[in-house]
């Protein structure tokens, strides 16, 4: 039944309730404002960090380690989960050639593993590329091959950069290279792993979770106990204490604007297929810009650069193990092209209550775009799959496996493809010159591939812009000028000695 929008129901209607639009509901509601938060998801705030159930059994849609140089973002979590953080160690390695690396490098290890030929080669590789680099560099592969050498890439990026985009590293863009890898240089990791090698590495005198140096090379990070999705359940659960709503099965089917009354009215599908309408002064959105721009009444003259926008898709295969133990990496990179799985968690070492006592839960991550063969397998089909490969790579067997558990989720990754950025400016000039009261944050909201923090900052700024009733500050700098989510600062194009991130605000 439509709704009579001649007043708002709502200040401010946030479309779904994953990080960014929690974030921004959070801080909207404290401020007073009365927020009602729609969310597809029937059961699951927290969209891709939250945390799924299985049973007594928790495991993550990747894994969402809680570090941030932006102490708004450090402080909102403690905030928010004041009393459920656990220190945990960071060790991740990269398996190729049937060996595994440890990832920060170990500079002698590597040596060895690769053999005096192979890294030789590398060395002699990389020294020629920085003699002749490719200028400039448009594509991930030439970028890599700038900063690292061809033998390097194509060691350690090819297989698995295309394993995870489902395409090659020549039609990737080089700005998922210098968003992701941006400073993180050989010479600082060889430095690194020689320092680990011989013993010198010193942890930096920081906080958890608030630290200088390279991301990438971070030796301990915080998280949830119960996994991230702690931290969603537990925003949630304040939102609705300050007055706001989270309403869970809640599709977007429409969305339009009233220019006279200055009223956005929100049209809702649940799974049972019922219509629900909401109006609201405000609208922040979080979803997929594809599905944003379908949704807008009238269609937005930037449609077929919205729809021309793709995604990539992801799927976890949890297999059960009765097993105290296995290994200890919070997650292992598979380069090995033999088999299709991309990397593998181990969620007793992000935190001991994801399992019960005696048993071990692995997530082994299968990219995939929605539709395809992976995509379409029936789950006992993936499980048995799963539990092949990892048998395969030596981590399990599979007498040792007693149950499994599929997931998928889709427009993981918004992908970054040699016109995505064209497409994205289009739908960005188009929706701020038309909507000034539409707000675009989160990692799919922009189509950015940002981390959880990043995608808090967007919120945090948003919310400012909201209360001030202009847009003072420019959203679209989170990340842009960073050093990469694994090595800068998060959100900002400039630091202060405090570490207040300041981003450029909007020139007058």
């Amino acid at each position: 039944m439509p709704y009579d929008n001649a007043a708002a129901d709502t200040d401010i209607l946030i479309i779904g309730a994953g990080p960014a639009g929690l974030t921004a509901s959070y801080l909207l509601t404290k401020a007073g404002k009365s927020v009602r938060v729609i969310e597809r998801d029937p059961d699951y705030v927290g969209g891709i960090s939250r945390t799924v159930r299985y049973g007594d059994f928790r495991f993550d849609i990747g894994g969402h380690r809680f570090f941030s140089k932006s102490r708004e973002v450090v402080d909102l979590w403690d905030e928010l989960l004041p009393d459920d953080f656990i220190d945990r160690p960071r060790l991740s390695r990269i398996f190729y050639g049937k060996k595994y690396y440890a990832y920060p490098l170990k500079a002698f290890e590597a040596l060895m593993n690769l053999g005096i030929v192979t890294s030789t080669a590398c060395m002699i590789s990389y020294a020629w590329a920085k003699v002749t680099p490719i200028e400039p560099a448009k594509t991930f592969h030439q970028w890599v091959r700038n900063q690292f050498g061809e033998k390097l890439f194509s060691i350690f990026f090819r297989t698995y950069t295309e394993k995870v985009w489902g395409m090659s590293c020549d039609d990737i863009s080089s700005d998922w290279a210098a968003q992701r890898i941006k400073g993180l240089s050989l010479s600082a990791a060889v430095w690194d792993g020689v320092k680990r090698s011989l013993g010198l590495h010193q942890k930096p005198a920081a906080e958890l979770g608030h630290q200088g140096g390279v991301k990438s090379l971070i030796e301990s990070f915080r998280y949830p106990r119960k996994g991230p999705g702690m931290m969603w359940e537990a925003a949630a659960a304040k939102i609705k204490a300050q007055g706001g709503e989270v309403i869970m099965d809640r599709e977007l089917t429409a969305l339009s604007f009233d220019e006279a009354r200055q009223l956005w009215t929100v049209t809702t599908t649940s799974a049972a297929g019922e219509t629900h309408v909401y109006c609201a002064r405000e609208v922040i959105s979080s979803a997929p810009i594809t599905e944003l721009a379908s949704a807008l009444q009238p269609t937005p003259r930037s449609v077929n650069a919205a729809l021309s926008l793709r995604y990539r898709d992801f799927i976890t295969v949890a297999l059960i193990a009765k097993a105290a133990s296995t290994f200890p990496d919070n997650w292992i990179y598979i380069h090995d092209p033999s088999v299709k799985v991309g990397r593998i968690q181990n969620f007793l070492s992000w935190s001991p209550e994801m399992a019960p006592q005696g048993y071990a839960c692995l997530g082994l991550e299968y990219f995939c775009f929605e539709g395809d063969g992976v995509w379409t397998s029936k789950d006992e089909d993936l499980i048995a799959l799963a539990t092949k490969e990892i048998a395969q790579i030596g981590l399990l067997q599979p007498h040792e496996i007693v149950d499994g558990s599929v997931v998928r989720q889709a427009k993981a990754y918004p992908v970054y493809d040699d016109a995505y950025q064209t497409h994205v400016d289009a739908v960005r000039e188009d929706l701020e010159t038309n909507y000034p009261t539409l707000h675009l944050v989160g990692r799919n909201g922009m189509h950015k591939y940002n981390n959880q923090d990043h995608a808090m900052m967007t919120a945090m700024l948003t919310v400012e812009n909201i209360l001030a009733g202009q847009r003072q500050f420019d959203v679209w700098r989170v990340n842009e000028d960073a050093e990469y989510s694994e090595a800068g600062y998060s959100g900002a194009e400039d630091a202060l000695t405090s570490e207040r991130l300041v981003p450029r605000k909007v020139a007058a």
